[in-house]
């Protein structure tokens, strides 16, 4: 399902980051690459963008700003908490709280988070989506990833998720500016 860029990253403040995740088999694989970019400026190489939450039972990434983006986790982690690793439900609520909180809705990122059983991607527009085939992908490189993964699912017989994350990384990371090869993988 692609994403459209959100106004901030047309906008030009910050370009950075591709995000994927992949279901597939059994499987959840969340991937990032490293790259912090301000303007045309490569500010840092190795940050890590993919997270695990409530007890390692959750994988959360993120694209945008940092400081908001760090923010946003630890929103995410205080409505799994409150909803008991509901991780629909505290979606949903961040969701809400995201578009309705004043200081909230001008956070300039968008997260996607994976459970065993849920692929969803929260937007500061209230958004919370579930890709119809497994894959989810946002940030610059987002529509390079989701197109690579999509195809290797479909013709990349005998692949795993974990196969089809990294090798959809790498082509992302070949074709994307604000994508680099430092890829942080995390699995359930």
């Amino acid at each position: 399902m692609p994403i459209p860029e959100p106004d901030f990253a047309l906008r030009g403040k910050i370009r950075s980051t591709t995000i994927l995740c992949v279901r597939h088999s059994g499987s959840v694989v969340m991937a990032g690459d490293g790259q912090v970019t301000l303007g045309q400026t490569i500010m840092k190489r190795g940050a890590r963008k993919v997270r695990r939450l409530h007890n390692d039972a959750v994988l959360a990434g993120f694209a945008g700003s940092t400081a908001d983006a760090l923010t946003l986790f630890d929103r995410c982690e205080s409505k799994l908490q409150e909803y008991n690793g509901n991780l629909r439900r505290a979606a949903v609520e961040m969701a809400r709280d995201w578009r309705t909180d004043r200081v909230l809705r001008r956070l300039e990122a968008m997260l996607v988070v994976a459970d065993v059983e849920n692929s969803l991607l929260i937007s500061g527009a209230g958004d919370v989506l579930e890709p119809d085939d497994g894959i989810i992908a946002i940030g610059a490189g987002g529509n390079f990833a989701l197109s690579a993964a999509r195809a290797l699912m479909r013709h990349g017989q005998g692949l795993n998720a974990r196969a089809i994350a990294e090798s959809a990384m790498r082509i992302a990371a070949e074709i994307c500016v604000y994508t680099n090869d430092q890829f942080v993988f995390e699995e359930l």
